[in-house]
């Protein structure tokens, strides 16, 4: 019987309704309260919580990944009301929705305060994984497990470990974490340790990791160093797998720590002896040396002469008479040459070799073997529209200049009377070795032409000669002509034809015409120049000399009247 010392459980509901009114039974719904496990039968706890009715959860919610959890009959846990009452007259009560209220709660205060969190990867779903953050539910995004992708997750499976909260929304209730920042974080941390140890000049062991075409990645003991290309060895090294392979414990020199960026640049060939150490001496210029082409460009051929020394045979140097052509034509890779030292730079590592200047210059053989005014037999390669260039011996060319193709017709008809291929005779008119050219003419062959090479008095004229030549041929700048009928020919410029602008005039001449001229001069080819004006200017001045000055008041008409009557 009930008392009021000793109130029943339907007295104490009937006191609370009175004190409370409806408001009790709402008040319970939708928090998380305090209860004491009264019984436990058929995989079920029966918790009271204070309400009119005692309520059930499943002991598996009191477990984790399913399991049943541990309880006795008198423990205190907290469930979550959903419902005071149910159809059946019992309180719907949750371990789950209490457990996750609470972890929201603790979750929101570390996440406010940049904190870790615990929790295990219990599921897979698209894009991601889920995690147990001790009762709430987070998405762990594929791309946030690790730092470099991981293709078998079966390991960390149902691990606790620690995840950084990206993002809450409780409301929606979602949770973004992140593994993969946790490690990054204490990379890093690692990373300021590893390289607070570490000193530049500092000799260091380390396993080569990774190799890219510019380099290898060493790990130094949990951080990476490059070993770039360049720095492995002081010979040329075109791909790194050359040098190191993957999994290859190695020697390395720290050459430079940049302490904003901490990255680690690594060295190997800064353990050996530098080549270049008195590389004066060793490659002096003008010393012949033999080497190994070892890379070939547009501009010229890299030659190894040893190991981590490489001078270049720039384009230009390549041969004598190859011009404007790729490198790639006259040597190839692996191909051994001979070469000479042209210039050595010691402060920039740069040494200028010469293959050409390894070998006999044809030029030079040319000059020797054929001496101006000697006969050469040559193929026509080329016309141009000032001449023809001839295939001589020794793989040179020489030029015959239209104006030396021929006597009597124009430059132009001359050049119409060969063609390409042609093998023609010509006379070495003047080689030119420093600038490589060499000078040619064909029609000092033909006969009555000039002797090449001579001087004025073997030809039978000299400067300062008048003589009777007949006229070849009339141009518009001048006259064509010849001494008597087999000798030398030459030509009157039209500024030579006479003192006065009238007499000027070609078209007042006629082939065959005999005139009187003086030579002035020889061309390059020995041919005479002659003038008609010169003669004049020079008979009157013997004739000014001879029957007085101009001062004696007979005029320069009379004088020269005078002295040709005496000739007559």
């Amino acid at each position: 019987m009930a008392t009021t010392a000793n109130p029943t459980r339907d007295d104490f509901a009937k006191m609370l309704d009175e004190t409370l009114g409806s408001e009790a039974d709402g008040g319970f719904e939708g928090r998380v309260v305090k209860g004491t496990v009264t019984a436990i039968e058929n995989g079920m706890a029966v918790i009271d919580v204070g309400l009119k009715s005692e309520g059930r959860v499943r002991l598996s919610e009191f477990g984790r990944n399913g399991e049943e959890g541990e309880l006795s009959v008198g423990d205190e846990v907290e469930v979550f009301v959903d419902r005071v009452e149910n159809a059946d007259g019992e309180a719907m009560l949750s371990r789950d929705r209490a457990r996750r209220e609470a972890a929201w709660d603790r979750l929101e205060s570390e996440f406010g305060e940049g904190k870790r969190v615990e929790g295990q990867i219990f599921g897979r779903v698209k894009g991601g994984f889920t995690v147990d953050l001790d009762g709430a539910v987070a998405f762990l995004p594929g791309s946030q497990v690790d730092i470099r992708p991981v293709r078998d997750i079966a390991p960390l499976m149902g691990i606790p470990q620690p995840f950084q909260v990206l993002k809450m929304d409780r409301r929606r209730g979602n949770i973004v974490v992140s593994r993969r920042a946790v490690l990054e974080e204490t990379r890093a941390e690692q990373r300021n340790e590893l390289i607070g140890n570490l000193e530049e000049g500092q000799v260091i062991e380390g396993v080569v990791k990774n190799i890219t075409d510019y380099g290898a990645f060493v790990d130094l003991g949990g951080i990476d160093g490059l070993l770039h290309v360049t720095d492995m060895s002081y010979k040329r090294v075109n791909h790194p797998n050359e040098v190191v392979n993957i999994g290859d414990t190695v020697t390395v020199q720290i050459v430079r720590i940049n302490q904003d960026t901490q990255r680690i640049s690594l060295g190997m060939k800064q353990l050996e002896s530098d080549p270049w150490d008195g590389v004066g001496a060793k490659y002096p210029v003008g010393a012949k040396l033999s080497g190994v082409v070892t890379n070939i460009t547009e501009y010229g051929a890299f030659v190894e002469l040893e190991a981590g020394i490489e001078g270049l045979v720039h384009v230009s140097e390549m041969s004598w008479t190859k011009k404007n052509v790729h490198p790639g034509k006259i040597v190839s890779t692996s191909q051994e040459v001979e070469v000479i030292v042209l210039e050595v730079d010691a402060d920039k590592r740069r040494i200028s070799l010469g293959l050409k200047q390894a070998q006999s210059n044809p030029w030079d053989d040319f000059a020797e073997k054929h001496p101006v005014g000697s006969t050469v037999t040559g193929e026509v390669k080329n016309a141009t529209e000032f001449g023809l260039f001839i295939g001589l011996p020794g793989d040179v060319d020489g030029m015959v200049h239209m104006s030396d193709i021929a006597w009597g017709i124009s430059g132009e008809d001359a050049l119409a009377l060969h063609r390409k291929g042609e093998e023609v005779e010509a006379v070495v008119l003047d080689v030119d070795v420093e600038k490589e050219r060499i000078s040619l003419g064909m029609k000092q062959l033909e006969k009555g032409a000039p002797a090449v090479g001579g001087t004025p008095s073997t030809t039978g004229l000299k400067r300062g000669d008048v003589v009777t030549v007949t006229v070849l041929e009339v141009r518009d700048g001048g006259l064509e002509v010849q001494v008597g009928e087999d000798g030398a020919t030459g030509f009157i410029k039209r500024s030579d034809l006479g003192r006065d602008r009238d007499e000027q005039r070609p078209d007042r001449f006629q082939t065959g015409q005999k005139i009187d001229a003086m030579v002035t001069g020889f061309d390059r080819t020995k041919k005479p120049n002659f003038s008609i004006k010169a003669r004049q200017i020079s008979e009157e001045k013997q004739a000014v000399e001879q029957y007085g000055s101009s001062d004696s008041g007979a005029s320069l008409g009379d004088i020269l009247g005078e002295a040709l009557k005496k000739q007559s």
